[in-house]
């Protein structure tokens, strides 16, 4: 018998701010807030062209959902998490901090989601969604505010 190794889906995702400095997150299908992002794109024959970074990925992930442009990176500390949205599906997180190159340009709500937000550092404890995003988030607070 052959050995196949597990597969886990690797979603990217951005802790992005506006120019109040209020993050930008996303409500989905569960009703969960989340971070912008998704995942890596292979590209197809003859078609678009795949992602060539993860960074790529969530620039493009931020740009389609919400219609901000960012620059990604650093990876956030501890912003690299297993997340299982739904009992036997587990997901890798993979956090970047960004820097927002629009951060005046009101986000705009994709087809993708609910409802989007921006919320001060204050106000994402109280948020329903998994420790994972509020940890990310409140580490790239803590290291801009170290900046």
């Amino acid at each position: 018998m052959a050995y196949t190794s597990p597969a886990w889906p690797v979603s990217v995702k951005a802790v992005a701010l506006d120019a109040r400095r209020r993050v930008l997150l996303l409500k989905n299908e569960r009703g969960e807030w989340e971070l912008p992002g998704g995942r890596l794109e292979r590209g197809s024959t003859g078609g678009a062209p795949g992602d060539r970074t993860p960074e790529e990925a969530v620039e493009r992930e931020v740009l389609e959902e919400t219609g901000w442009r960012i620059t990604a990176g650093p990876l956030v500390d501890g912003g690299v998490w297993i997340y299982e949205p739904v009992p036997g599906r587990r997901v890798l997180i993979v956090t970047y901090g960004c820097t927002v190159r629009t951060p005046d340009r009101t986000p705009v709500l994709s087809h993708e989601h609910r409802q989007i937000g921006l919320f001060t550092a204050a106000e994402v404890p109280d948020l329903t969604m998994p420790d994972g995003y509020k940890r990310s988030i409140a580490a790239w607070y803590r290291l801009l505010k170290g900046s």
